[in-house]
């Protein structure tokens, strides 16, 4: 193929890769601080550039200084593949793609004009690979880094989850203790104040309690390894648990832990944990919507291969108020340990039990000597 002499010709011939090397200097030529947005506005540029290097080559294929400055051109035009494939948004990366793909797999097809038709094709699949290879290799750290943001956020989701566990879990908890036993000290207050000094005393634990568990919410905030100095409650606190919330209310609570179920959950912290949470939210339900219950029972029963857990509670023989337990309707406390179980590989149901009382029953798994079952 000749090469044309007219100095018009040559500069028109010259100006694909002048503008595509314009383009890359625009880019990465002015300071740092903003260059990835730059690198994110090439689209639209590139996709100029390779327009312009197609109809240069088929539309004057004489111009320009030789097959040199087509190969130089085709080089640009490579790394702007991988720029825009690795930081342009996805909805730009149409109008650049097949352009610039196109601009360097057919350069040289006007260098075998007169060749057979499939000697054409094979020239052309031959410098499709390099695009190709230039497309991978901006969209692989685009991947991870697509990746890597995935990950940082479902982290952020989990902490979440965790933190929002905490303040319903232990924060709600004592919060509602606090609130019935100022309750209970007011009415006391002027007959009888050696109770009231009492109801404060159980207040002033109740506020330590609540202060403890935004301690270690807020240490959680700092990093997991903030959040593994302090270890969270479990089936070793639930007597101490039971003893508070009887003495903070009208309702008497039992709890029946046989001795093999304590040691395999505290063997199991996750489980144990859970089990924890799960007695702690059904003794907030009862103390925020059966005040009225007059007792209420925590029964642990293992089997082969789970503990189950029953926390029942009663209406009580003189109700002060009717039960508030419809559907959903008490929050999210008890739709969160029920997914929490289910990921143990577990189960937890809740529902109306006898004359207006309410029973939860959560299965975790667990494993057991041959004699405790």
């Amino acid at each position: 193929m000749g090469e044309s002499t007219d100095p018009a010709v040559t500069a028109l011939g010259a100006l694909p890769v002048l503008a595509a090397t314009g383009v890359l200097v625009w880019a990465v030529a002015r300071p740092r601080a903003g260059i990835r947005q730059r690198l994110g506005r090439l689209a639209r540029p590139v996709a100029v550039c390779a327009c312009l290097s197609l109809i240069m080559s088929f539309a004057l294929p004489g111009a320009g200084f030789g097959a040199g400055w087509k190969l130089a051109e085709a080089a640009v035009l490579l790394l702007l593949l991988a720029v825009v494939t690795r930081w342009s948004p996805r909805r730009e990366l149409r109008t650049a793609l097949p352009p610039a793909v196109l601009a360097v797999a057919l350069w040289p097809l006007p260098l075998v004009e007169g060749e057979s038709f499939l000697e054409g094709v094979g020239v052309a699949a031959f410098w499709l690979l390099p695009a190709v290879a230039a497309v991978a290799a901006g969209a692989y750290p685009r991947r991870q880094a697509l990746r890597r943001r995935s990950a940082v956020a479902e982290a952020r989701g989990a902490q979440r989850l965790q933190l929002s566990r905490d303040l319903h879990d232990f924060v709600a908890h004592d919060i509602s203790g606090i609130v019935v036993q100022a309750q209970a000290a007011r009415f006391v207050a002027e007959a009888d104040p050696a109770q009231a000094l009492l109801a404060l005393e159980r207040i002033e634990k109740a506020g330590l309690s609540a202060l403890a568990a935004m301690d270690r919410t807020v240490r959680m905030l700092h990093g997991p390894e903030g959040a593994a100095t302090e270890p969270l409650p479990d089936v070793a606190q639930l007597p101490s648990l039971i003893e508070d919330f009887t003495s903070a209310g009208g309702t008497e609570a039992r709890l029946e832990l046989p001795p093999p179920v304590a040691e395999a959950l505290s063997r199991e912290r996750e489980a144990g944990c859970a089990a924890y949470r799960i007695v702690v939210e059904a003794l907030t339900n009862i103390r925020r919507h059966a005040p009225e219950a007059s007792r209420a029972t925590v029964v642990f029963t293992p089997t082969a291969a789970a503990v189950e857990i029953r926390v029942t509670n009663d209406r009580g023989d003189r109700p002060r108020a009717p039960a508030r337990r419809k559907g959903s309707r008490g929050g999210l406390g008890i739709p969160a340990l029920t997914e929490h179980a289910r990921a143990l590989g577990g189960t937890l149901s809740a529902g109306p039990h006898g004359e207006g009382g309410w029973r939860l029953t959560a299965v975790l798994p667990a494993t057991f000597p041959r004699e405790a079952s």
